[in-house]
């Protein structure tokens, strides 16, 4: 399957889009990996598939799962340069979760999966932004009773 230039343009587009509406809620709270970071870990996935795409059109046996894994395991490695432990403490893992779900985003719309794409990526706002005050309220709960 060979894609026209528009095609590829739109899918990274698409990508980075979905990609920044997760950011916007990263940047929002003032939290690492915002906007900018979102956007280009999904775009750069895309990118990486489009890539594996545009070459399975021109090379027999490409295995385009083989770049999925290799963006799963790369994007892997940038999250867990976003944890922190401090003490009993872990810092960043939420972080590090979200830029590998902007990565799926990204490799989703490369492949043409608009549908996943942004399933993932209401998911991952309702995730991060309703579900977040849902675990604030039960911990403030807890605190209030383990206080009387």
């Amino acid at each position: 399957m060979d894609l026209l230039w528009w095609e590829e343009l739109l899918r990274l587009l698409i990508a980075g889009a979905l990609g920044a509406a997760i950011g916007l809620d990263r940047e929002r709270k003032n939290r690492p990996a915002g906007l900018r970071t979102m956007t280009l870990v999904s775009m750069g996935a895309a990118a990486f598939v489009l890539m594996g795409i545009h070459t399975m059109a021109h090379v027999d046996n490409l295995d385009i799962s083989r770049i999925l894994q290799g963006i799963a395991t790369g994007v892997g490695f940038i999250g867990a340069g976003v944890i922190i432990q401090s003490g009993a403490k872990v810092h960043g893992v939420t972080t590090a979760a979200t830029v590998w779900v902007a990565a799926a985003i990204g490799s989703s719309v490369a492949v043409g999966a608009y549908a996943l794409a942004a399933l993932i990526t209401v998911l991952t706002i309702i995730i991060l932004w309703p579900m977040k005050a849902v675990v604030e309220d039960q911990m403030h709960e807890q605190s209030d009773t383990g206080a009387s």
